[in-house]
């Protein structure tokens, strides 16, 4: 699961008030879950960010496949068989996952997952070429046969499993904004590891965002001044190892079953936290290049990349800090 490697500037260790403003961490999904709002009643607002915090457990409990009784788990294990029937809300979730798969021409499939699943980022293991060409066939998210009419899920290969981690917190985020706007807060941040959903500004100011260095996360490589926006940061830096000069880490190529190193570091502005997550991956798989022009063909959407040159790549609406 990631760590908090998009940088917030906002106090979030224990519930707080500053003025007018609460906030709340905990650890959930695998992450640092923060929550900062404004608010000018103390009990409201903790009622609200302990709401937040439930739903964050929920999705957890639903989408996480490391819990054996999660809805996604039991799909892992049945889904090859027969069709599973699924929750709305999973269904929704497979949908658009699907069409981000569609969209990048697989460079963004949650069956990476058939082979991801081999490999150990604690322990420092991978798996044997062997091994992974024995799964590889199984990443192909056009084996994953959804019927909306019946609400059901099947995989047309076997050994094919899933994984949300590149969809599910940005989700997460969005969930725990639409909770804060419910109750009529206007100015928040939501955090789940690298992603963000930000309600409003910082009470006339804007939220100052940072993006680490891949190479050097004491160092801020940009800060972004943001309001009313969705921001999702990946890099090689989150869940790695080495294996001697190379970089094996946790975002894989669907078409090779391996690290994908074209970029170290994926940054994506967009309205909602459920499209900035995915597309980060995009950069990774397919280069800056084809990365950019499938970003600037996005309406609403930019995003910021840091090369293996270590040079920084801004998409073409993106204003430069600045003004370069």
């Amino acid at each position: 699961m990631r760590n908090v490697f998009l940088f917030i500037f906002v106090s979030c260790f224990s519930v707080i008030a500053d003025a007018d403003w609460f906030s709340e961490s905990r650890e959930i999904m695998g992450t640092e879950i923060s929550v900062e709002l404004w608010h000018d009643d103390k009990h409201f607002a903790k009622t609200a960010i302990a709401a937040v915090m439930a739903e964050m457990h929920r999705i957890d409990e639903s989408m996480s496949p490391y819990i054996e009784t999660s809805e996604l788990a039991l799909i892992n294990r049945e889904a090859c068989e027969h069709p599973v029937k699924i929750s709305a809300e999973m269904m929704a979730m497979l949908q658009q996952s699907l069409r981000y798969s569609r969209l990048t021409d697989g460079a963004f499939d949650i069956s990476f997952a058939s082979v991801g699943s081999l490999y150990d980022y604690r322990q420092s293991k991978q798996p044997s070429q062997q091994q992974i060409d024995s799964h590889l066939d199984a990443i192909d998210y056009r084996a994953i046969q959804l019927d909306p009419e019946q609400g059901t899920v099947h995989f047309a290969k076997p050994n094919m499993r899933i994984d949300l981690g590149g969809i599910a917190k940005g989700y997460a985020v969005d969930r725990g904004a639409d909770i804060l706007l419910a109750r009529g807060i206007q100015h928040a941040i939501v955090t789940a590891g690298g992603d963000s959903r930000i309600l409003g500004d910082r009470r006339g100011r804007p939220w100052m965002v940072g993006i680490k260095n891949p190479r050097n996360r004491s160092k801020v490589s940009v800060l972004l001044p943001l309001s009313d926006t969705a921001i999702s940061t990946s890099g090689d830096y989150e869940r790695f190892f080495m294996d001697g000069e190379r970089r094996v880490h946790h975002i894989l190529n669907p078409k090779t079953g391996k690290s994908a190193s074209n970029v170290e570091s994926v940054s994506v502005l967009a309205p909602r936290g459920f499209d900035t997550d995915p597309m980060t991956k995009i950069f990774f798989v397919r280069g800056i290049e084809a990365g950019m022009r499938f970003i600037d063909s996005q309406p609403g959407v930019d995003a910021i990349v840091i090369g293996v040159d270590g040079k920084m790549y801004y998409s073409k609406n993106l204003a430069r800090p600045g003004g370069e």
